[in-house]
């Protein structure tokens, strides 16, 4: 966050991973070791399809992994300057900048107080509606609203 001006502020959000490449190598040798394995007791009983089966498995895990550690490279940066609010989505291939005027903006959180449920967080303002900060944890989202609406 910035403090140099007080009507100036930002906040970049990312997703959280916990899991290091070199986690994802030491699961994707686990995994594949053991369909490789179960794989080679089941063909050597005669049912060798599941070995197929089995290749596709770890294929699959090996995609979603990667879909996941593609995802944790994209970004939403959220800058307070003068009287505009910029909402930018970052990623790899491209960047996506939508500006709000901070005097028409409204930051909105669905939150059921008496369930105590913190659901999406929104930026709207003139009939635009942007969901933001949608990979974060509830309490998280909860904050980042607060910080908001003291920013604006």
């Amino acid at each position: 966050m910035s403090n140099t001006d007080p009507h100036s502020w930002s906040i970049t959000l990312t997703p959280h991973r916990s899991l290091t490449r070199g986690g994802f190598i030491a699961v994707m040798v686990l995994i594949a070791g053991l369909n490789l394995v179960w794989g080679i007791a089941f063909a050597a009983i005669g049912a060798w399809p599941v070995l197929g089966f089995m290749g596709l498995d770890v294929v699959v895990m090996w995609w979603a992994f990667k879909r996941n550690f593609a995802d944790s490279e994209k970004a939403e940066r959220i800058i307070a300057e003068g009287d505009a609010i910029i909402l930018q989505r970052l990623s790899p291939a491209s960047r996506t900048d939508v500006e709000f005027n901070r005097r028409w903006l409204k930051v909105e959180l669905e939150h059921d107080e008496e369930r105590e449920l913190v659901g999406r967080l929104f930026l709207r303002s003139h009939g635009q509606s942007h969901e933001i900060a949608s990979f974060l944890g509830a309490e998280e989202r909860l904050s980042l609203a607060r910080a908001l609406r003291r920013a604006i």
